[in-house]
């Protein structure tokens, strides 16, 4: 009896673990100001806390997002169609067909400690862009963060042939990452990360907010836009 109530608890202690939250507090380099950005991620939706004055909440099940313009306490929302509609024709213009190979996470063999964690560096390259990072193998629960950051990577909202890493190819966490993109630089630095419960407010929008029309998203003919690996969202 005493050793099935443990196993029950046991199980119960491990579906809470693998079904935490997750808070990634991140330094970003290279975007005009150097910054700090949050990622909370609580089941199927993520806020992105960019900087003081966006914030960005996506429900990667439906592939529907708002923006938070918290300086002007509105909101915008933004159908997954039209999120859809818009990364699609940014893929075409990057002229990325639709059976693009994707290339492999490569290691370079260096070695390194970055914020107290032993990492191991691997690149990612594509004709667009370059990503080299600096992943700790060892670091403590790797898999399950890994898995709840796929949700970023969600198939609800990510256009297909994208050259995009999935999280889960990473074989750890990843700690720093460097994206050179047409001879510009960013460079994210993981400087916490926790597994604290979320409240279900913070992926609302604050009552006081006013809803605003969103603007058309197009792109120009000939316009060249590049969308990174996942470290362009997170790092890890």
């Amino acid at each position: 009896m005493k050793l099935a109530a443990v196993s029950s608890l046991f199980s119960v202690v491990s579906f809470a673990a693998a079904h935490a939250d997750l808070t990634i507090i991140q330094k970003v380099e290279g975007i005009r100001e150097a910054g700090q950005m949050t990622i909370k991620i609580k089941g199927a939706k993520a806020r992105i806390e960019a900087t003081p004055q966006l914030t960005t909440i996506v429900d990667t099940k439906t592939g529907d997002m708002m923006n938070l313009m918290n300086d002007q306490k509105a909101v915008v929302h933004i159908s997954a169609e039209k999120m859809k509609a818009a990364m699609e024709t940014i893929r075409k213009f990057n002229g990325e067909g639709e059976n693009a190979t994707k290339p492999k996470l490569v290691t370079t063999g260096k070695r390194e400690t970055v914020n107290g964690y032993e990492t191991e560096q691997y690149v990612y390259e594509t004709p667009k862009f370059k990503a080299t990072y600096w992943i700790a193998p060892k670091y403590a629960n790797a898999p399950v963060i890994l898995k709840q950051l796929e949700v970023l990577n969600s198939g609800a909202w990510k256009p297909k042939d994208m050259l995009m890493l999935n999280y889960t190819d990473f074989p750890g966490v990843p700690i720093k990452s460097v994206v050179a993109v047409n001879g510009t630089e960013v460079t994210t630095t993981v400087m916490a990360i926790k597994e604290d419960s979320l409240s279900d407010s913070e992926f609302m929008a604050p009552k006081d907010f006013q809803e605003v029309k969103p603007p058309e998203m197009k792109v120009a003919p000939g316009q060249n836009q590049s969308a990174p690996a996942a470290s362009s969202s997170a790092t890890p």
